[in-house]
């Protein structure tokens, strides 16, 4: 909202009239007055966002007229905005028009409109003490220097950090929109490692609106560590609380969907907050659900245990297709799951596909590509060893 332009004028008896609207130079957090009364020798003046009423005197008041001019934005007595385009002026009364003719009286103006404008605060003389200029600037510097330092959400959190999860955690949020492939023997930190790394990246801003996806029997554990470690207050969301926020004005306990004809469909449950913790059966279970999540403009998804996602060249489980078009519209995944060697090839292609659908696109390539890469490290490791490689052998590695 642009602010007006202060009026000098002066404390002339003969400037009020009842319904003009004055602010106070002394006290501005009062907002907008209103002259309720004047003559020569005194004005009468309500202060309707605070309720006071102040007589000043009429010659030496400290009130500075309040006008606002074509192309400033001001609210109504009912917070509606107000695009100025004309001002007139009857019976020392201002009357705001906007581009469509309509009216704005001033003494219909929002009571709590801010009309301090740096430079007219300057003109007449009412500034701040130097030393609040200066606290200001170094909490700002100091605010500053915490977002951009290189540690801001790695650490704060109630854990005892082990150099290989700080290192990962780092490493991965250190990237635009991390598509990564967390995997690891079961116990070894993969959750410590998501979590510092959704912690950085929503602490940076990166990552406002983040879904994580795990097995129903490690829904609480998840919520509970997130808050206890990282102050994360996560929203478990499941069938009954998407009806809720569908249908609010239904309190079945059946979680029916109300008969009555409703003149719009129900808004998308999941923009009803920014950090959202489900099971992922839920998604399997219901298309309507996973078609709504897909749409939910994440910054960041997580999915824990996602060596579970049943994938194959034929078909693919309703989990993994539920993940997959979240994952399709989605920056930032994290996929936690157990080691490639446990997977194996084609489970680990599965993964890779969601990542990266482009690059890993067909098994049978990946699978000549994985072989050719075996052969190429085991001859980089007679290399070191300081043995001599055939002709063969060297034309395998010009490859």
């Amino acid at each position: 909202m642009k602010h007006s332009r202060h009026q000098a004028a002066q404390s002339d008896p003969r400037a009020f009239a009842p319904g003009q609207r004055w602010i106070s130079e002394t006290q501005p957090e009062f907002g907008l007055g209103l002259v309720v009364s004047s003559d020569y020798s005194q004005v009468k003046v309500l202060y309707p966002a605070t309720g006071e009423t102040l007589i000043y005197s009429s010659r030496n008041a400290p009130l500075r007229r309040v006008v606002f001019e074509p192309g400033d934005t001001v609210k109504n007595h009912e917070g509606e905005p107000f695009v100025v385009a004309k001002v007139t002026i009857e019976d020392k009364r201002i009357t705001y028009l906007d581009v469509q003719g309509n009216e704005l009286p001033e003494s219909q103006l929002y009571d709590r409109l801010s009309v301090q404008k740096p430079e007219a605060r300057i003109l007449s003389g009412h500034v701040d003490d130097p030393n609040l200029w200066r606290l200001r600037q170094q909490a700002l510097q100091n605010r500053h220097m915490a977002r951009a330092h290189e540690a801001r959400g790695l650490v704060g959190g109630r854990i005892s950090l082990i150099p290989h999860q700080l290192f990962i955690a780092n490493e991965v949020a250190s990237r635009i929109a991390p598509r990564v492939l967390l995997a690891d023997e079961v116990g070894l930190g993969k959750t410590i490692e998501s979590s510092l790394i959704l912690h950085r990246l929503h602490n940076s801003g990166r990552a406002k609106r983040i879904l994580i996806l795990v097995p129903d029997a490690l829904v609480n554990q998840w919520f509970v560590e997130l808050y206890r470690r990282f102050s994360l207050k996560f929203a478990i969301f499941d069938e009954p609380r998407a009806l809720s926020i569908e249908y609010p004005e239904s309190s079945d306990e059946e979680n029916e969907v109300p008969t009555a004809e409703r003149a719009e469909p129900p808004a998308n449950p999941f923009f009803d907050d920014q950090l959202i913790l489900a099971p992922l059966s839920w998604m399997a279970e219901n298309p309507k659900r996973a078609a709504q999540a897909a749409e939910g403009a994440w910054d960041l998804v997580i999915v824990d245990e996602a060596h579970h996602l049943e994938w194959t060249p034929e078909a693919a489980s309703p989990a993994y297709q539920a993940v997959a078009a979240i994952a399709e519209k989605t920056p930032g995944l994290l996929l936690l799951t157990a080691t490639p060697e446990q997977l194996g090839r084609e489970g680990h292609f599965a993964r890779l596909r969601l990542l990266d659908p482009d690059r890993f696109s067909d098994l049978d390539e990946f699978i000549a590509e994985s072989d050719h890469y075996r052969e190429v490290s085991e001859l980089a490791d007679r290399l070191r060893s300081g043995e001599k490689l055939g002709k063969a052998e060297e034309t395998l590695l010009g490859k």
